[in-house]
């Protein structure tokens, strides 16, 4: 290298984010991810027994993935090269696998092929990936933020470790941070700025588990104190921060996670996870109508009968959504929500009806009894159509021991909770009835149009 290459580098280097010049050279300098890199984990031994097959990285942003794929190649002595899935064509792969393979075959050296956002290949251009995969050509690192088993073809799957990555600690943010101060050959130690405590925790809380961005927002604040106070308060950390962005994707992992999250805290009984999950969607953009649809049907699936009052509550929260739109609506959100939490729950209905579903898939069709079928047309009664058929409004107790099935079925069992408490003690009583068994609270069913006590069971 000449001294005029020497500087260019040297003023590349010079330009370079924070970010970006306090990458890991050596997987002891890498922070985080100890769940797949820590002391005998399996990454960490299929590293140390130079047996890296192909992987796919799958996190947030910011938590490591491309400097981990970077380092692998780097530990193994293996070629690195690196494509974006979103603006590599077919004709950058196809050129990349015809290298690998050329270098292969006359110098025995491997290459890894880092794809970044390999979901955002199409399934033909993942497939075009899988001969060289197979043959070991290349090791294929793909980093992706969305769910891989839902995002990427089967067979790429089948032939690769998938390693999940998660967000930063918070410790393992105030280390990154603090090696960026300390550092003054790649970081902001030559400059003597100093952090407070409050700064530190700040930045470290703020970032969402983004060493990338906590990174980005440390060099700013430095950058803009270092020829005056040269400390970072709590203040300035603030104004270096850019407004929090909470991560939402419509179609990925936030989206249904939160939901689901969202939904067992109200089945769960805990208003105040349920308002913090209700709150995390509103804010990154969640459409306000499915998180109505979603209080809709938990009021039927998770309440249900223990609370009849439940599912027009949704009702009315879902027609308020519609009408008045944010930010308004989230009151009406979280009225719903936080009455959908305290009420007392039954998923009987909704166990009942798939009970019935499964019966009526799986097993023969039951014919309809001839006295409940049609008989408002001139010729039923010839063909016995609803000949005996009991109205039990003509009864004192309007019930009467009818078969309405054929079959003796239960389906619907209330629980011992609110309303449900008392539909279960009234059917409990009836289905005895039913058998010509004597009721609990000594209610009796009459025949016919005949009446009888019951005010028990009827009540």
């Amino acid at each position: 290298m000449s001294l005029f290459d020497a500087a260019e580098q040297q003023n590349r280097d010079g330009a370079r984010p924070l970010a970006a010049r306090m990458r890991p050279r050596t997987l002891e300098e890498f922070c985080g991810q100890q769940h797949i890199l820590g002391e005998g984990r399996l990454l960490r031994r299929m590293l140390a027994a130079d047996r890296v097959g192909s992987m796919i990285f799958y996190g947030p942003p910011g938590c490591g993935k491309t400097t981990l794929a970077e380092l692998i190649a780097r530990q193994t002595k293996r070629r690195f090269e690196r494509l974006n899935a979103t603006t590599a064509g077919v004709k950058d792969v196809r050129e990349l696998l015809q290298a690998a393979t050329d270098r292969l075959s006359v110098s025995g050296i491997q290459t890894v092929l880092f794809i970044d956002e390999l979901h955002r290949f199409s399934r033909s251009q993942q497939d075009i990936l899988l001969p060289d995969v197979e043959s070991g050509v290349i090791s294929l690192i793909g980093a992706t933020t969305a769910n891989p088993f839902f995002s990427l073809v089967a067979p790429l799957i089948s032939r690769s470790q998938v390693f999940e990555f998660r967000e930063l600690s918070q410790e393992e943010l105030r280390q990154l941070l603090q090696r960026a101060l300390t550092d003054t050959a790649r970081g902001l130690g030559a400059l003597g700025v100093e952090v407070d405590e409050g700064a530190m925790q700040f930045l470290a809380t703020l970032s969402d588990g983004d060493g990338r961005r906590a990174l980005t927002a440390l060099e700013i604040a430095v950058l803009s104190v270092s020829r005056t106070t040269r400390l970072v308060d709590l203040e300035v950390a603030k104004e270096s921060m850019q407004k929090r962005v909470v991560r939402f994707d419509p179609g990925g992992d936030d989206h249904y996670d939160v939901a689901s999250a969202f939904i067992k805290s109200i089945r769960g009984s805990d208003p105040d996870a349920a308002l913090y999950w209700l709150a995390r969607m509103l804010e990154s953009g969640e459409d306000p109508r499915f998180i109505a649809r979603r209080l809709v049907i938990a009021a039927s699936e998770d309440i249900g009968n223990a609370d009849p009052q439940g599912l027009p509550l949704a009702m009315a929260a879902f027609q308020a959504t519609e009408t008045i739109g944010m930010p308004e609506c989230r009151i009406n959100l979280a009225q719903a929500t936080t009455y959908l939490a305290c009420a007392p729950k039954s998923n009987a209905a909704y166990v009942g009806i798939d009970r019935a579903l499964s019966d009526v898939r799986q097993q023969s069709v039951l014919p309809v009894p001839m006295h409940l079928r049609d008989g408002h047309y001139a010729g039923a009664e010839r063909l016995g159509h609803g000949v005996g058929y009991q109205y039990p409004h003509d009864t004192a107790t309007g019930w009467l021991p009818q078969d309405y099935l054929g079959v003796e079925k239960v389906y619907y069992e209330p629980v011992d909770r609110g309303r449900e408490a008392h539909f279960r003690r009234k059917l409990e009583d009836l289905r005895r009835l039913r058998r010509g068994e004597s009721s609990v609270s000594g209610g009796e069913a009459g025949a016919g149009g005949g009446g009888g006590g019951g005010e028990g069971v009827f009540g």
